[in-house]
């Protein structure tokens, strides 16, 4: 033993699993704790990731390892930090990122929280990314860094972690392959050997969101509009960061009304299905939601103009540097890795600061820039600096 305590975020699939083997492996004190963040069944996918099944098998991991494993509730705290931000964050006409923010306010807040006060000095997660310290002018910072396994890596979801969080997290699978992780798990019998991975919101599972939506916010016929490409917003002239930021000004006179839609809030920028309009030579996807006036702006195929943009927008107040060393003053530049989204291939751009706040301005125009999400930058595997999308 080395005399350190880790509490375990136990969700009843393959990574957490080993995560609590390998800890144990290296001698630490192993507990294992399974977060029960929701109650309400109505509104998840028939037997996807129902939460009593995973909770069993959490139950069984911990059993087979021999580390003391609990339940605890956090939907109370889920439904009012996660929850409502969700619902408002729709209604207001942009798309929430659940899941960074579940990692933020709920894994590396509420339940270290839990964790500190079972005598942790750790909380471990099984997401696929690394921790590393460096030293600098005498300051200790923790540097949060991608997955080895390229297809996995998930440090994404944890970039709005602070130096406070990320002293008190270990990621022990992060410098493993997928097909090590599963491996590992077969060697050592565990029951989550061959579970397939859980999608959906973090350590609920696979929602139905128009369901779920309509707990809250009630269904409100409208126009949809279809934009053409031609259509002369798409030709940009300006040079200023603040208009290749901003997003295209849609209005009703620019397009022609193509059908309903049951309500702008329920729809998000580059969504293809669910908008139920037929008749076209393309597919259709959303370019922009107007949630005041209750408008889908639409247009054919997915190299729509209208789907593009070369940069965006980051408020000062949104602005998030995981090594505070970094952060730039205004009139301030450097050269990063970005992605706006899970999974997207990293992008190079430009990260530029501003009295306002800071914006990316990437090398080639991005698909589907989303207000409410979301945008990383990356120096190398580090990820450096987040921020929600104006």
């Amino acid at each position: 033993m080395n005399g350190k305590r880790v509490v375990v975020g136990l969700s009843g699939g393959v990574d957490s699993s080993v995560t609590a083997y390998l800890l144990l492996e290296q001698g630490y004190e192993v507990i294992g704790l399974f977060m029960r963040n929701w109650n309400d069944d109505s509104v998840i996918e028939e037997n996807e990731c129902p939460w009593i099944e995973d909770s069993n098998d959490a139950l069984l991991v911990a059993q087979e390892l021999g580390i003391p494993f609990q339940v605890v509730d956090l939907s109370e705290e889920y439904k009012e930090r996660i929850v409502n931000y969700m619902f408002a964050e729709y209604e207001a006409g942009r798309t929430p990122n659940p899941d960074v923010l579940c990692n933020r306010e709920i894994k590396f807040d509420v339940f270290l929280e839990k964790a500190l006060e079972l005598g942790a000095d750790y909380v471990a997660t099984g997401h696929y990314c690394q921790k590393t310290s460096i030293e600098k002018d005498g300051q200790l910072y923790h540097q949060l860094k991608a997955g080895a396994d390229p297809n996995k890596d998930q440090s994404y979801f944890l970039c709005q972690l602070s130096q406070e969080q990320l002293a008190k997290a270990l990621f022990p699978i992060g410098h493993l392959q997928k097909s090590e992780v599963r491996e590992i798990a077969k060697e050592q019998g565990l029951i989550t050997a061959e579970k397939k991975d859980s999608q959906g919101l973090c350590f609920v599972g696979k929602i139905k969101l128009p369901v779920f939506l309509q707990q809250q916010l009630a269904p409100k016929t409208g126009q949809a509009i279809e934009i053409a490409a031609d259509a002369p917003i798409f030709q940009r002239t300006a040079t200023e960061l603040a208009d290749l930021a901003r997003p295209y000004p849609f209005s009703p006179e620019l397009g022609k009304v193509v059908g309903e839609q049951a309500g702008a809030h329920f729809f998000t920028v580059g969504q293809r299905k669910g908008l139920q309009l037929g008749g076209f030579k393309a597919p259709l996807f959303v370019l922009h939601t107007d949630t005041e006036k209750n408008i889908v702006y639409v247009g054919q195929g997915k190299e729509h103009p209208g789907l593009y943009r070369p940069a965006l927008f980051v408020p000062a107040a949104e602005a998030h540097w995981l090594r505070p060393d970094l952060a730039l003053k205004a009139g301030e530049e450097m050269s990063v890795m970005a992605r706006i989204r899970y999974r997207q291939a990293l992008q190079k751009a430009q990260l530029i600061a501003r009295e306002e706040g800071l914006y990316f301005l990437f090398e080639q125009p991005q698909r589907g820039i989303t207000p409410g999400q979301f945008a990383a930058a990356y120096l190398g595997d580090e990820l450096v600096f987040s921020g929600v999308i104006q």
